[in-house]
């Protein structure tokens, strides 16, 4: 359930909505964290649902004390009206035997809403590959129907490489199994795009293939990678794809090494 923090209802009429998946890395997570520090978004409200594990915590992207005393959730709705751009960023993992609920939830809210199209931030596994897909780039994107519509020259002229599908069981070749779409590590990812294309939703899934550990440089790749697509920042500026790091992520791998421990 969408809870808005202004006295009045936002209106996510026509807006792109943009959101990760809690998948391998966080890659989708950290790229949401750079798109809302570097476009000064401003929080417009939260999803509250049993769905995800309850936390809270200082603003991420505060840029005061003042800032950083506000208490923020592990779903929160930020706009930028000026783009018409709408970003869900979840910071918390899903409860296990809720994830089917959560995608339902979500699937209601973006139809509810009236967003012409929702981008899915996600990642995968790298090492769980096949032979297909060590080709090109790390880079891979999935469309439903009702967005490919609309958008098959966008996706055509920016020549990224669509998700294989691949075998069901790997090494065998027996005409009778249908290649399959598999993205392990991607959290929800899979289900969220079966139920959009179920739905006839506008959606898009980008995911980048990679490894649990420093993510930063995924979280980049994959938000420029977006910016090719929705040009969310000024080409024309002097210091182009000028992402601004939120101070957070000082505190991604915790503090330092105690000295105690020497």
């Amino acid at each position: 359930m969408f809870i808005s923090s202004q006295n009045s209802e936002p209106s996510f009429k026509g807006f792109t909505l943009v959101m990760p998946a809690v998948a391998v890395g966080n890659v989708g997570q950290l790229a949401v964290d750079l798109i809302v520090s570097t476009l000064n978004m401003s929080r417009v409200g939260h999803i509250h649902t049993d769905c995800l594990i309850p936390m809270a915590g200082n603003n991420p992207y505060a840029t005061c004390k003042e800032d950083a005393e506000e208490l923020h959730t592990p779903a929160e709705v930020y706009t930028a009206a000026e783009l018409k751009l709408a970003v869900l960023q979840i910071r918390a993992p899903i409860v296990q035997t809720k994830s089917k609920k959560f995608r339902q939830l979500l699937v209601s809210w973006i139809k509810a809403s009236g967003f012409s199209r929702t981008v899915v931030l996600s990642s995968s596994h790298a090492y769980q590959r096949d032979d297909q897909q060590l080709q090109g780039t790390p880079l891979r994107y999935l469309v439903t129907p009702s967005l490919l519509k609309v958008s098959a020259d966008a996706l055509k002229e920016l020549g990224w490489r669509e998700m294989e599908r691949v075998s069901a069981f790997p090494g065998l070749t027996d005409a009778n199994t249908e290649p399959r779409l598999y993205i392990p590590g991607g959290g929800i990812t899979k289900g969220l795009y079966t139920d959009s294309c179920t739905e006839d939703l506008s959606l898009a899934v980008l995911l980048l293939f990679c490894s649990e550990g420093d993510n930063i440089p995924d979280a980049f790749t994959l938000v420029n990678h977006l910016n090719d697509w929705l040009q969310l920042l000024d080409n024309h500026s002097p210091e182009p794809n000028k992402w601004k790091i939120p101070p957070s992520w000082n505190l991604l791998f915790g503090s330092g090494i105690p000295p105690a421990l020497f």
